[in-house]
């Protein structure tokens, strides 16, 4: 009689748990989130990056849309704190190429990108950004 009340037991929980509709929701193909350090470095460990308040900044240089911006340099937002490749030690104000003390910009016109200035010259970068 135990023996089939504890293989009664088992059998109705199998069947609760079958029958549970809840599902993990899932990201559609439009939603993936916003790239990470680690994603962008994984790809390319040659990547021109600083990662700020959630978003990774790209060197847009070759990107001829975001040089083509015609950008006033607006107040100084920080300045890169650290240098790094390794993307377990990525926070705000880290970069992969850019001196530390190199200071960034943000312009006026656009939310999506900032900008840098080395040697007398303006280094654009582009937010990654999904959606």
């Amino acid at each position: 009689m135990f023996k089939i009340k504890i293989l009664l037991i088992l059998f109705l929980s199998m069947i609760m748990v079958a029958c549970n509709n809840q599902t993990t929701p899932r990201k559609s193909g439009n939603d993936i989130g916003n790239a990470t350090a680690a994603q962008i470095l994984l790809e390319n460990k040659d990547a021109d990056i600083f990662p700020l308040n959630g978003i990774v900044y790209t060197n847009a240089e070759d990107i001829k849309w975001v040089n083509k911006e015609e950008l006033t340099l607006g107040e100084e937002v920080g300045g890169i704190k650290k240098q790094t490749t390794d993307s377990e030690e990525f926070e705000n104000y880290t970069a992969t190429k850019l001196p530390v003390g190199t200071a960034i910009y943000k312009p006026v016109e656009r939310e999506d990108i900032y900008i840098v200035k080395m040697d007398d010259k303006e280094i654009r970068y582009l937010g990654l950004i999904e959606g």
